[in-house]
């Protein structure tokens, strides 16, 4: 039973991000028309909220791991970093994605580069991408590790520098619904509702596909261990 815990928590986290998604089209209510251009495109915020805050999780998983790794040589840091890396490109691209959907229909174009927090959230994306990546294509050893925790660790700097730009430098990008404090971040019950459902199944998927991938990596170590083992007998 225990060993099928990832499964559940990938399995209710999956309902529950696809009941969000129905929730959030078809239950909440909609935006003022006059405070949006595009008012139906808002109920995209009930997906992407959610994902961003599963992919700021996942960052955070790679930035313990990876100091976890290149600090103390931890194997299982080694593992939380490569599990953090695929969780955190898995939720970027799903908030990247619902972002550019957001702002066709709203500003009229998918992307903004004058928008500070767009683009440190776009870095983050790709760093996962780069750190995915290179794993695949680097033979695995404690330089290649050592590389790419560095890469964990520096750019977990674009995380606290993502969150405060949105204060600092606003530009398109609306502000902070959550923390927000007592000027901003009010919701109608309804709409907080469903951002909570959402923001929980996230969270419970990513954890569930952390889980799974540190297994796989944890299989990978086992599996080079042992042909070492029958390399150097041979």
């Amino acid at each position: 039973m225990r060993r099928r815990i990832p499964e559940m928590f990938l399995g209710i986290g999956f309902v529950g991000i696809m009941s969000t998604l129905f929730l959030g089209l078809n239950w909440a209510p909609s935006v003022s028309i006059n405070a949006f251009e595009s008012p139906a495109a808002q109920r995209i915020f009930y997906w992407h909220v959610p994902s961003a805050w599963a992919a700021f999780i996942a960052f955070g998983v790679l930035f313990t791991g990876s100091a976890l790794w290149f600090f103390k040589r931890s194997p299982f840091g080694w593992r939380l970093h490569v599990a953090g890396t695929e969780a955190g490109l898995a939720c970027g691209l799903m908030t990247v994605w619902s972002g550019c959907v957001w702002g066709a229909a709203e500003w009229g174009t998918p992307w903004d580069w004058t928008d500070v927090r767009l683009n440190t959230f776009g870095l983050l994306t790709l760093l996962a991408l780069f750190l995915v990546l290179g794993r695949q294509s680097q033979p695995d050893g404690v330089e290649t590790r050592d590389t790419f925790s560095t890469f964990g660790l520096y750019g977990f700097v674009l995380v606290p520098l993502t969150y405060v730009a949105t204060r600092v430098w606003q530009i398109r990008h609306p502000g902070p619904v959550i923390g927000a404090g007592e000027d901003g971040g009010s919701l109608q019950s309804s709409m907080a509702l469903v951002l909570f459902i959402g923001a929980l199944s996230f969270t419970i998927f990513i954890i569930g596909h952390m889980m799974i991938s540190m297994r796989i990596t944890h299989l990978e170590q086992r599996l080079e261990h042992a042909q070492k083992i029958l390399d150097g007998g041979n």
